[in-house]
């Protein structure tokens, strides 16, 4: 793997997991193809001056997908990696979970444990609150992404949204966990993340990650409800893995 100095960088790394996922049935390519979408995006709107600071940004995206993309080939070659990226990674080997699961338990690691790390690496003590705005853009940007990512879903699942409608869960089923859940949490995390010393990070990092890593039940094991929901959708999925990893990406 070449060195990651850049966005592009970012957009070919990612490609390369894509294209792998594609080759070998891997549900990993699920989250690389949304983390794509969601970084071409950013690359779009720093270009249209939509943040405050756009060369931040681009420093800030580099960092914060150098967490994931670091995880993910540390994964491949047998190397520890944060608990939440364990089990992430180990639930790819699970045939009972759904597309949306897989999307989620990535969403879960790298917001609420890497965005808030990524910030702080970026940032000092002082100039972390310059950054909240374009954080909050950064989170809209993802927002936008899987609500299209949903898009991809439902022709996997044919009447997904009926069933979620039926429910009352009114599409907004990613949403709701990755924009109201994680995007509070990050930037509380980021701050105090930014307000320790570098010396300290290791544990900060560490009592975060056991934490975030606890919030994997309730994607692997919902309420009732939901549960209930996942089911019937999964007797309806279709395709392969590969097959759904083409219909994401569209």
């Amino acid at each position: 793997m070449k060195p990651i100095e850049n966005i592009d960088d970012v957009i070919l790394t990612l490609n390369l997991i894509i294209e792998e996922s594609l080759k070998t049935g891997d549900t990993l390519g699920y989250f690389a193809v949304l983390y794509q979408k969601v970084t071409v995006k950013v690359k779009e709107e720093i270009k249209n001056n939509y943040f405050d600071d756009g060369p931040r940004m681009a420093k800030l995206d580099v960092v914060f997908a150098k967490r994931y993309i670091d995880a993910y080939f540390a994964w491949m070659n047998n190397e520890p990696v944060t608990q939440s990226w364990e089990i992430a990674f180990t639930a790819a080997s699970n045939n009972n979970l759904l597309v949306v699961q897989h999307l989620l338990l990535g969403m879960n690691a790298h917001i609420n444990l890497d965005l808030g790390i990524a910030a702080a690496e970026i940032s000092s003590t002082n100039s972390i609150e310059e950054l909240e705005d374009d954080f909050n853009r950064i989170n809209e940007i993802l927002a936008s992404m899987v609500d299209e990512v949903q898009q991809g879903l439902s022709s996997i699942w044919p009447f997904l949204r009926k069933l979620l409608l039926w429910l009352g869960q009114v599409d907004n089923l990613l949403v709701d966990f990755s924009m109201k859940i994680a995007r509070k949490g990050a930037w509380k995390y980021a701050k105090e993340v930014a307000a320790v010393e570098k010396t300290g990070w290791p544990k900060t990092i560490k009592i975060r990650d056991e934490k975030v890593a606890d919030k994997t039940r309730l994607i692997t094991d919902p309420g009732k409800i939901i549960r209930f929901l996942f089911q019937i959708i999964r007797w309806t999925e279709r395709g392969t893995v590969s097959d759904k990893i083409q219909k994401l990406r569209r």
